[in-house]
């Protein structure tokens, strides 16, 4: 299916023509970012105790269903170039007006498939950008392009804050589709191993701005984090050089079994299908092999560079690889500004990063691929974070999920 052009919106927002920002630095630049209308909406996920999901050795399947959501949702719209943002164990996603009743279909058979595939709960909502403004925040858009073949959005405002305030309170909630409904989740897949770090250790870094801290202060601190990190080698990028490795039957392998559906028959016929693709697709990445006009290495440059390893959403998240010297700087530089109350941070260290990837048509360059600490990553710098909110505030929601873990700045 060839991607669609979308109609000209009568607002005359659209995301796609937004000038993307190459320096990632730059993004903390307001000049970046326009106002999402207020006929548009926010769709946004998270799995439910995604904390014992992680301490059960699930992290894997966490991440998975956090990108079912971008890919269901993708593919629903068309392929059209969404604005979203991925958080480890869940996703926003900016919805057009036009879009709202594919989108809230493609979230119920999303949340319904989580459940009966893989055992998670999955919670949806789909949050007018209206609500949002009333509320006094804004949903506030850039693109951020990592290489000429993709772009990600960022996001300020507070907005996006809100909106997962809003799902855990139980609103604007989509509830699941029937039993056995299934999205359209072609092109995700799963299928590299942990990219082990390369220099000492994978940093998973979240860091928000403190409540009534000054903007500009806040955001120097999120600065010097971003350069630190980019004193590691390859610029602290935790993919290697060509991509991670590949091995056969593929890491992932029962999750990709899962998100085919039952049109592809049983579970048995899907595995054995799998099976048989995977060791064809195996021995292409093996041999380096051009098939057609899909090219084995020049895919897995495309990984590297595409793969969305930093990113902007009312604060930073970033996974890094560098040295254990170069974690306890970024760190004694958090520590500080956090004393001066500048900023919120969480972070986590572990052995290995994870990539999942979205490939509609693998012999086109514009894959998408998320990248998170294989032992929570995103998921666990936000409960470092919260714990130390709670710490402080021990009458305050202690819930470890990441709804809360962001001021605007």
């Amino acid at each position: 299916m060839e991607p669609l052009t979308p109609p000209e919106p009568a607002d005359g927002f659209r995301y796609a023509d937004l000038t993307p920002a190459t320096d990632f630095l730059s993004i903390l630049d307001d000049a970046h970012y326009r106002a999402v209308p207020a006929e548009w909406w926010v769709a946004v996920t998270d799995v439910v105790d995604s904390t014992g999901a992680i301490a059960a050795g699930r992290y894997r399947a966490v991440n998975f269903v956090g990108a079912a959501v971008i890919a269901a949702l993708r593919n629903a719209l068309g392929r059209r170039e969404v604005p979203f943002v991925f958080g480890g164990d869940g996703a926003s996603v900016l919805v057009a007006p036009d879009e709202a009743e594919a989108a809230k279909d493609a979230l119920a058979a999303t949340v319904a498939w989580a459940r009966d595939a893989m055992g998670l709960t999955l919670r949806a909502a789909l949050v007018p950008v209206a609500a949002i403004r009333e509320a006094g925040h804004a949903v506030e858009v850039a693109r951020y392009a990592p290489s000429p073949d993709v772009a990600y959005a960022m996001f300020m405002g507070g907005g996006l804050a809100f909106a997962e305030r809003a799902l855990k309170q139980g609103l604007y909630a989509v509830a699941a589709a029937p039993t056995g409904t299934q999205p359209d989740l072609t092109g995700l897949t799963c299928r590299f191993e942990p990219a082990k770090a390369r220099h000492g250790l994978i940093l998973s870094i979240l860091v928000v701005a403190a409540e009534g801290a000054d903007r500009a202060a806040a955001r120097a601190t999120i600065a010097d984090v971003v350069r630190l990190a980019a004193e590691a080698p390859t610029r602290g990028h935790p993919l290697p050089p060509g991509g991670p490795a590949l091995h056969w039957p593929p890491a992932g392998f029962a999750h990709e079994v899962r998100a085919r559906g039952p049109l592809w028959g049983s579970l048995g016929l899907r595995r054995l299908h799998l099976l048989g693709a995977t060791v064809i697709a195996h021995l292409i990445f093996r041999l380096g092999l051009r098939v057609g006009g899909f090219s084995a290495p020049r895919y897995l440059d495309e990984l590297v560079a595409n793969a969305d390893f930093r990113k902007y959403d009312d604060g930073l998240r970033m996974t890094v690889d560098g040295s254990p010297d170069l974690a306890a700087r970024i760190e004694a530089r958090l520590v500080a500004a956090e004393a001066a109350g500048l900023v919120r941070f969480g972070l986590h260290r572990q052995a290995a990063a994870l990539t999942t990837c979205i490939t509609p048509v693998a012999a086109l360059r514009d894959h998408v691929h998320f990248v998170d600490g294989e032992d929570g990553g995103y998921a666990r710098a936000a409960q470092a974070l919260k714990a130390k909110d709670a710490a402080r505030h021990p009458a305050a929601d202690a819930n470890p999920g990441t709804e809360s873990a962001r001021t605007p700045v």
